[in-house]
Protein backbone atom coordinates (compact mmCIF):
# COMPACT_ATOMS: atom_id res chain seq x y z
CA UNK A 1 0.00 0.00 0.00
CA UNK A 2 3.24 2.23 0.47
CA UNK A 3 4.11 2.28 -2.91
CA UNK A 4 0.81 3.33 -4.87
CA UNK A 5 0.55 6.12 -1.83
CA UNK A 6 4.41 7.38 -2.29
CA UNK A 7 3.80 7.34 -6.03
CA UNK A 8 1.02 9.41 -6.24
CA UNK A 9 2.33 12.12 -3.82
CA UNK A 10 5.68 12.34 -6.03
CA UNK A 11 2.63 12.94 -8.85
CA UNK A 12 1.18 15.58 -7.00
CA UNK A 13 4.59 17.31 -6.45
CA UNK A 14 5.65 17.08 -10.30
CA UNK A 15 2.02 18.81 -11.49
CA UNK A 16 2.51 21.30 -8.42
CA UNK A 17 6.15 22.06 -9.95
CA UNK A 18 4.46 22.55 -13.42
CA UNK A 19 1.67 24.54 -12.48
CA UNK A 20 4.03 26.91 -10.49
CA UNK A 21 6.46 27.14 -13.19
CA UNK A 22 3.74 27.88 -15.99
CA UNK A 23 1.72 30.64 -13.53
CA UNK A 24 5.05 32.40 -14.16
CA UNK A 25 4.25 35.62 -15.75
CA UNK A 26 5.80 37.32 -18.44
CA UNK A 27 7.86 39.88 -16.73
CA UNK A 28 9.42 37.42 -14.29
CA UNK A 29 10.23 35.01 -16.97
CA UNK A 30 11.86 38.23 -18.89
CA UNK A 31 13.47 39.46 -14.95
CA UNK A 32 14.94 35.40 -15.16
CA UNK A 33 16.16 35.76 -18.50
CA UNK A 34 18.13 39.08 -17.61
CA UNK A 35 19.78 37.41 -14.35
CA UNK A 36 20.78 34.48 -16.56
CA UNK A 37 22.50 36.91 -18.60
CA UNK A 38 24.12 39.34 -15.89
CA UNK A 39 25.43 35.99 -14.10
CA UNK A 40 26.77 34.58 -18.11
CA UNK A 41 28.81 37.33 -18.78
CA UNK A 42 30.05 38.33 -14.98
CA UNK A 43 31.25 34.15 -14.92
CA UNK A 44 34.80 32.72 -16.21
CA UNK A 45 32.46 30.63 -18.77
CA UNK A 46 33.80 27.24 -20.37
CA UNK A 47 31.33 25.82 -23.24
CA UNK A 48 31.73 21.95 -22.85
CA UNK A 49 30.06 19.11 -24.85
CA UNK A 50 28.06 16.21 -22.84
CA UNK A 51 31.85 14.20 -22.62
CA UNK A 52 33.14 17.23 -21.29
CA UNK A 53 35.15 18.11 -24.59
CA UNK A 54 35.86 21.60 -24.10
CA UNK A 55 34.31 23.29 -27.13
CA UNK A 56 34.39 27.38 -26.37
CA UNK A 57 35.83 29.29 -23.85
CA UNK A 58 33.60 32.34 -23.42
CA UNK A 59 35.58 33.72 -20.49
CA UNK A 60 34.15 36.70 -18.32
CA UNK A 61 33.00 38.86 -21.34
CA UNK A 62 33.77 43.03 -20.87
CA UNK A 63 31.43 44.72 -22.38
CA UNK A 64 31.68 47.90 -24.43
CA UNK A 65 29.40 50.19 -25.72
CA UNK A 66 28.30 50.93 -29.56
CA UNK A 67 30.35 53.84 -29.82
CA UNK A 68 33.20 52.82 -28.68
CA UNK A 69 32.54 49.51 -31.15
CA UNK A 70 32.71 52.28 -33.93
CA UNK A 71 35.55 54.31 -32.87
CA UNK A 72 37.33 50.90 -33.00
CA UNK A 73 36.68 50.39 -36.49
CA UNK A 74 33.92 48.06 -35.73
CA UNK A 75 36.08 45.63 -33.79
CA UNK A 76 36.06 44.10 -30.68
CA UNK A 77 39.51 43.31 -28.31
CA UNK A 78 40.22 39.82 -28.29
CA UNK A 79 42.71 40.33 -25.45
CA UNK A 80 40.28 42.11 -23.58
CA UNK A 81 37.54 39.39 -24.17
CA UNK A 82 35.38 42.47 -25.68
CA UNK A 83 31.51 41.88 -26.86
CA UNK A 84 29.75 45.10 -28.14
CA UNK A 85 25.92 45.61 -26.31
CA UNK A 86 23.70 46.63 -28.93
CA UNK A 87 21.43 48.54 -26.02
CA UNK A 88 18.20 48.67 -28.64
CA UNK A 89 18.15 44.64 -28.97
CA UNK A 90 20.23 43.29 -25.63
CA UNK A 91 22.43 41.39 -28.07
CA UNK A 92 26.40 41.20 -26.97
CA UNK A 93 28.38 40.31 -29.85
CA UNK A 94 32.26 39.29 -30.22
CA UNK A 95 34.03 39.50 -33.88
CA UNK A 96 36.61 36.87 -33.54
CA UNK A 97 37.56 37.22 -37.18
CA UNK A 98 36.42 39.47 -39.53
CA UNK A 99 36.43 36.96 -42.21
CA UNK A 100 37.60 37.26 -46.07
CA UNK A 101 36.10 38.87 -49.79
CA UNK A 102 33.54 41.37 -49.02
CA UNK A 103 30.61 42.64 -46.84
CA UNK A 104 27.18 41.81 -48.69
CA UNK A 105 26.46 44.86 -50.89
CA UNK A 106 23.22 46.88 -50.46
CA UNK A 107 20.18 45.20 -52.88
CA UNK A 108 22.28 41.94 -53.16
CA UNK A 109 21.14 38.21 -51.98
CA UNK A 110 23.98 35.31 -51.13
CA UNK A 111 23.82 31.97 -49.72
CA UNK A 112 25.79 31.14 -46.76
CA UNK A 113 26.64 28.02 -44.74
CA UNK A 114 26.84 28.53 -41.06
CA UNK A 115 27.94 26.65 -38.55
CA UNK A 116 27.08 27.00 -35.18
CA UNK A 117 26.78 26.07 -31.60
CA UNK A 118 24.46 27.11 -29.69
CA UNK A 119 24.42 27.21 -25.46
CA UNK A 120 20.85 27.56 -23.67
CA UNK A 121 22.28 29.95 -21.22
CA UNK A 122 19.18 29.73 -18.67
CA UNK A 123 19.69 25.54 -18.79
CA UNK A 124 23.36 25.55 -18.58
CA UNK A 125 24.53 23.76 -21.56
CA UNK A 126 24.95 23.11 -25.31
CA UNK A 127 21.12 22.79 -26.57
CA UNK A 128 22.04 22.44 -30.33
CA UNK A 129 25.05 22.30 -32.53
CA UNK A 130 26.21 21.40 -36.64
CA UNK A 131 30.08 21.98 -35.85
CA UNK A 132 30.28 18.04 -35.53
CA UNK A 133 30.80 15.20 -38.07
CA UNK A 134 27.40 14.13 -38.36
CA UNK A 135 26.06 17.31 -39.82
CA UNK A 136 29.28 17.96 -42.46
CA UNK A 137 27.25 16.64 -45.40
CA UNK A 138 24.17 18.81 -44.64
CA UNK A 139 24.75 22.24 -43.48
CA UNK A 140 22.93 25.19 -42.47
CA UNK A 141 22.34 27.11 -45.40
CA UNK A 142 20.77 30.42 -45.50
CA UNK A 143 19.62 32.95 -47.91
CA UNK A 144 20.70 36.50 -46.71
CA UNK A 145 19.93 39.87 -48.32
CA UNK A 146 20.92 43.60 -47.41
CA UNK A 147 17.70 45.27 -47.91
CA UNK A 148 19.62 48.52 -47.96
CA UNK A 149 21.17 48.39 -44.64
CA UNK A 150 18.48 46.13 -43.28
CA UNK A 151 19.45 42.73 -42.80
CA UNK A 152 16.69 39.53 -43.65
CA UNK A 153 17.30 35.18 -43.72
CA UNK A 154 15.92 32.28 -44.32
CA UNK A 155 17.15 28.90 -43.68
CA UNK A 156 17.61 27.23 -47.91
CA UNK A 157 15.85 23.42 -47.64
CA UNK A 158 15.97 23.07 -51.34
CA UNK A 159 19.67 21.86 -51.60
CA UNK A 160 19.84 19.85 -48.74
CA UNK A 161 16.16 19.55 -47.12
CA UNK A 162 17.46 21.98 -44.31
CA UNK A 163 20.09 21.65 -41.37
CA UNK A 164 19.92 21.89 -37.88
CA UNK A 165 18.30 24.53 -37.13
CA UNK A 166 15.23 24.02 -39.00
CA UNK A 167 14.89 20.38 -38.66
CA UNK A 168 15.33 21.08 -34.44
CA UNK A 169 12.80 24.12 -34.44
CA UNK A 170 10.70 23.70 -37.84
CA UNK A 171 11.06 27.47 -39.15
CA UNK A 172 13.08 28.87 -41.74
CA UNK A 173 13.43 31.97 -40.45
CA UNK A 174 17.16 33.02 -39.38
CA UNK A 175 16.65 34.23 -35.89
CA UNK A 176 17.22 38.09 -35.55
CA UNK A 177 20.17 38.13 -33.41
CA UNK A 178 21.79 36.11 -36.11
CA UNK A 179 21.12 38.77 -38.67
CA UNK A 180 23.15 41.30 -36.76
CA UNK A 181 26.84 40.31 -37.55
CA UNK A 182 26.51 41.44 -41.30
CA UNK A 183 26.97 44.85 -41.10
CA UNK A 184 30.39 44.28 -40.11
CA UNK A 185 31.89 41.34 -41.17
CA UNK A 186 32.80 40.55 -45.10
CA UNK A 187 31.68 36.74 -46.87
CA UNK A 188 33.67 34.66 -48.68
CA UNK A 189 35.23 31.33 -48.84
CA UNK A 190 38.89 30.25 -47.76
CA UNK A 191 41.69 30.37 -50.49
CA UNK A 192 44.51 29.20 -48.34
CA UNK A 193 45.39 28.02 -45.17
CA UNK A 194 46.80 32.10 -43.97
CA UNK A 195 42.86 33.09 -44.31
CA UNK A 196 40.42 32.78 -41.99
CA UNK A 197 36.14 32.84 -43.01
CA UNK A 198 34.20 35.16 -40.84
CA UNK A 199 33.78 33.93 -36.88
CA UNK A 200 31.48 35.54 -34.54
CA UNK A 201 29.84 35.08 -30.69
CA UNK A 202 26.45 35.97 -29.72
CA UNK A 203 24.44 36.62 -26.41
CA UNK A 204 20.81 36.56 -27.94
CA UNK A 205 17.73 37.46 -25.78
CA UNK A 206 14.78 35.02 -26.42
CA UNK A 207 13.49 38.35 -28.42
CA UNK A 208 15.92 37.79 -31.15
CA UNK A 209 16.13 34.00 -31.01
CA UNK A 210 14.73 31.27 -33.03
CA UNK A 211 11.12 30.11 -32.44
CA UNK A 212 11.89 27.84 -28.96
CA UNK A 213 13.45 30.50 -27.53
CA UNK A 214 10.85 32.90 -28.07
CA UNK A 215 8.08 30.74 -27.02
CA UNK A 216 9.83 29.50 -23.80
CA UNK A 217 11.74 33.05 -22.66
CA UNK A 218 15.57 32.11 -22.43
CA UNK A 219 18.77 33.39 -24.01
CA UNK A 220 21.17 31.54 -25.87
CA UNK A 221 25.13 31.99 -26.52
CA UNK A 222 26.27 30.88 -30.14
CA UNK A 223 29.43 30.38 -31.81
CA UNK A 224 28.97 31.07 -35.44
CA UNK A 225 31.20 30.76 -38.57
CA UNK A 226 29.69 32.00 -42.21
CA UNK A 227 31.05 31.16 -45.38
CA UNK A 228 29.90 32.24 -48.88
CA UNK A 229 28.48 29.41 -51.02
CA UNK A 230 29.92 28.59 -54.38
CA UNK A 231 27.73 30.36 -57.09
Amino acid sequence: MKKPTTYIALLLLVALFASCKDGETYAEQKNKERKAIDAFIQRDIVVRDEDGTVVCNVGKVNPISEEQFLNQDSTTDLSKNEYVLFSNSGIYMQIVRKGVGEKLEPGKTARIICRFVEFNILGDSIQLRNDVYYWHPSPDIMKISNNYGSFSGSFDTEINGGGAMYLKYGSTSVPNGWLVPFSYIRIGRQDNAEEGIAKVRLIVPHTEGQTSAVGNVYPCFYELTFQKMRD
